[in-house]
């Protein structure tokens, strides 16, 4: 196919000028036109895309040819044949790569000036730092997980006043995309001052659970036969591996005994696809989905970054399956979030002990969910932590948490740290004095 892009500069971008270089009446707020925005966004500006599959190839697309430049690309998988129907960077030749290498190649390579970076790995993996580099985080995920865990990120980010109000300067915004079959959504998320994830957990349904004499006993459809070697057979033949859901062994373990089981029960319609389906939870993506929710993330990236309209508040749903319905909600932002607010109040007598307001956070509704072995520090001082500073910080365990704080203020603002947390938790501790 031949490029047809202009080459030259304001002939190519004429489009993106006029919202840049022009007022109107739906500009957001400190818009100030002027050819620096086009600069900024060319050269200045950083954003990461985290997801190379079928929302994230439209995404880096998109942002590429909306005239974003540094493109830094985050993915941990490789490509498979079912992934070419609708994944349109990549071709047969390429099945094995991996995904954010070859995305990264073909948008360098079909957009002049384009400078996409990839990095073929683990979102757990890249230090705090490399998250600070970004303008803006743009996800293309299919995973609440994952979701959760770049939320927390972008939180931790976030640094508040005395008073408790964020620092807008250290606001990391992420713009989230998500689809299945023919639904979809696009939302803005500033930590701080809109919900985040945290916020908003109701939003996504728990899964589909099967009981489990069904899928020992009668099994009726492909799904309980997935199930039964997934969630049986596993713990029963592999019981000393832990399942991983991105090994393709696993997968193919349990794709070929579901199968044997199905065969065995009569049942029809066992794949691979399914299997990775059943397991993952996925719903089969739509090309024309991706798009629509593409368009509306990089949009709302740009709108972010440049101020050129009014942004989305906060979320938008998009239902394709009947005709095209898009409807447009604003969230309300818990205040006791316990991930994007200034700390999770934790009232506790003036005489307790640090062990006490570490029993207090395990049974709290919010913050008992999120822990199982906290460390505690106030500010630079380190209270009590786990591993091997335990035995030196044991002993502070048990005296009275006021003697451990500077000064006698009433309010303390910790820091809780925890292997099941992927950030650290902000948690204001007020000491009550007993009532004469």
């Amino acid at each position: 196919m031949e490029d047809t892009t202009p080459t030259n500069s304001s002939e190519r971008w004429i489009d993106i000028d006029k919202l840049l270089t022009r007022n109107g009446n739906l500009v957001g707020p400190g818009f100030e036109p002027g050819p620096e925005l086009r600069d900024f966004l060319q050269q200045d500006c950083k954003v990461l895309c985290i997801g190379a599959g079928g929302l994230g190839c439209e995404i880096l697309k998109d942002l590429a040819l909306s005239g974003f430049v540094n493109i830094d690309v985050i993915d941990m998988d490789t490509i498979d044949v079912s992934n070419l129907n609708r994944q349109f960077l990549f071709r047969l030749q390429d099945v094995g790569k991996p995904k954010a290498v070859v995305a990264a190649e073909r948008i360098n390579a079909r957009v002049p000036g384009a400078n996409v970076t990839a990095h073929f790995g683990r979102i757990e993996d890249m230090p705090l730092q490399f998250y600070q580099e970004f303008t803006v985080i743009v996800l293309g995920l299919d995973s609440l997980e994952a979701r959760r865990y770049m939320n927390s990120i972008a939180c931790s980010l976030l640094e508040f006043d005395e008073e408790g109000n964020p620092d807008m300067s250290t606001i990391k915004p992420l713009v989230d995309g998500g689809t299945e079959g023919f639904k979809g959504h696009a939302r803005v998320i500033l930590p701080g001052v809109t919900p985040c994830f945290e916020c908003t957990l109701w939003l996504f349904p728990p899964q589909t659970k099967f009981p489990l004499c069904t899928l020992a006993e009668t099994p009726r459809t492909p799904a309980h036969c997935i199930e039964y070697a997934h969630l049986i057979l596993w713990s029963q033949q592999r019981s000393h591996e832990e399942f991983d859901t991105d090994d393709e062994e696993h997968m193919q373990w349990v794709y070929s005994n579901a199968l044997a089981r199905a065969k065995q029960y009569g049942i029809e319609g066992v794949t691979f696809q399914l299997t990775q389906g059943v397991v993952k939870n996925i719903i089969p993506a739509i090309a024309s989905t991706n798009a629509i929710v593409s368009a509306a993330c990089v949009l709302e990236a740009l709108k972010l970054i440049t101020m050129c309209s009014t942004g989305l508040n906060n979320y938008m749903m998009y239902t394709g399956s009947q005709g095209i319905y898009t409807h447009t909600v604003a969230y309300e932002r818990d205040p006791q979030c316990p991930v994007c607010s200034a700390g999770v109040e934790v009232v506790a007598p003036a005489d307790t002990t640090l062990q006490q307001v570490i029993d207090l956070m395990l049974a709290h509704p919010q913050l008992g969910k999120m822990l199982a072995h906290p460390s505690v520090s106030y500010g630079s001082k380190q209270l009590y932590a786990r591993g091997i500073y335990e035995e030196d910080s044991r002993p502070n365990l048990a005296k009275p948490v006021r003697e451990l704080l500077e000064g006698d203020e009433p309010a303390a603002l910790l820091t809780v740290n925890d292997k099941k947390l992927s950030a650290s938790l902000r948690v204001r501790l007020r000491l009550k004095e007993p009532q004469q």
